[in-house]
């Protein structure tokens, strides 16, 4: 089945572009002018990934991000890739909180834009075929089949990239973890120079899954080098 992918963009030249090179790439590809649109097409069409402006002429592209988060299952799993303004850290950081998968600062190289797609899909598809054995930590279950993760059977809300950040550190428990290193096996690239988008995601999977999220006990920082997932949990 072709994948499908949504562009909200109001740049119409840009979304021109993109879709010709999405299309001979292989995907599916439709494009809504503004936020509004792009929600209505998204709840009346399969959309399997989302390329979505911060800078909307209707609704920006945050509040549309949180709108998808906020529809119902399966569109509110919706990947989101957002276009971003060059050196503007606070606007990927606000996007990631948000429930954002990626960002990519405009300007942007068409074969970046794409690699980042595959690297999404990938994780979703690698998610899906992983083993359907739980992850357990004491009152924390992670279940890498239903992508479904709980504590004391209360289910904990995470966006589809976090799901995957906090199993990839979960199957590395007890070991002390870079942010390159737990970028790289997420993501399968690099960490970019002064990146502290994986402190947000961090910093939202703890909220979800500790008890108090600012003495965790689950996910520990060390300071100057990374993460490490502890082993023994209540």
């Amino acid at each position: 089945m072709t994948v499908q992918i949504l562009m909200i963009e109001d740049d119409d030249r840009l979304a021109l572009m993109v879709g010709d090179y999405l299309r001979q790439s292989g995907y599916g590809f439709a494009h809504c002018s503004d936020g509004a649109k792009g929600l209505a097409h998204l709840q009346k069409h399969a959309v399997d990934l989302i390329i979505l402006d911060l800078m909307l002429p209707d609704i920006d592209g945050l509040q549309v991000c949180q709108k998808v988060r906020a529809l119902p299952n399966p569109q509110s799993q919706t990947a989101i890739l957002m276009l971003t303004a060059k050196g503007d850290p606070m606007d990927r950081i606000v996007g990631l909180e948000l429930g954002a998968d990626d960002y990519l600062p405009k300007p942007f190289e068409p074969r970046e834009l794409l690699a980042r797609i595959k690297a999404i899909l990938r994780r979703k598809s690698s998610a899906s075929s992983d083993s359907h054995t739980k992850l357990v930590f004491g009152s924390l279950e992670i279940d890498r089949d239903s992508r479904v993760v709980t504590v004391n059977g209360r289910s904990c809300d995470l966006t589809s990239y976090q799901f995957d950040l906090l199993v990839a550190i979960a199957e590395r428990a007890g070991r002390v973890l870079t942010r390159d290193q737990i970028m790289e096996a997420v993501r399968g690239r690099e960490l970019e120079a002064f990146d502290r988008s994986i402190d947000v995601h961090m910093g939202r999977i703890r909220m979800a899954i500790e008890d108090d999220h600012k003495a965790p006990e689950r996910i520990l920082t060390v300071r100057g080098v990374g993460y490490v997932f502890a082993k023994q949990q209540k």
